[in-house]
């Protein structure tokens, strides 16, 4: 069975040949350090990242394979504000985040009245969403203590 990995990689390597580019092993390490994140990362991190395997590739290769992975629809970007793009990949579900604006630590959430209450608003006014990131500031558990 396919893995969403497997999927992400079919997916780019053919975003990369309708675009007329090609499927390069450098993007191709890109694209699977970015798909092993386990948090937002920014491409500085990335870049960090990859070069402790390969030290050939370049900062640039990774800010515009990001830019090529979001335009195929693979990648996402987040502002938290922290004056950072960081980036995660487009998952199964859609989700916001909880940022602690102490010690920065963020947090997924899903809550389906929210979106019921955001598909209201677009229903009432005739309008039809593409996209939406919604991102609460406060104050965590741990930092309140």
């Amino acid at each position: 069975m396919a893995t969403q990995n497997d999927d992400a990689v079919t997916k780019f390597t053919k975003f990369l040949k309708f675009r007329g580019l090609r499927t390069t092993a450098q993007r191709m390490k890109i694209l699977d350090a970015f798909l092993k994140t386990q948090d937002h990362v920014s491409m500085e991190e990335l870049y960090l990242t990859i070069r402790e395997q390969d030290r050939t590739v370049g900062q640039v290769t990774v800010y515009r394979t990001l830019k090529l992975l979001c335009e195929a629809g693979i990648a996402n970007t987040v502002n938290f504000e922290d004056g950072m793009v960081r980036y995660e990949p487009v998952g199964q579900h859609h989700h916001d985040h909880l940022v602690c604006i102490s010690c920065g630590k963020k947090i997924e959430f899903v809550n389906p009245a929210i979106e019921k209450l955001q598909d209201d608003v677009c229903r009432k006014h005739n309008f039809k969403p593409t996209a939406h990131h919604m991102i609460l500031y406060g104050i965590c558990e741990d930092c309140r203590k």
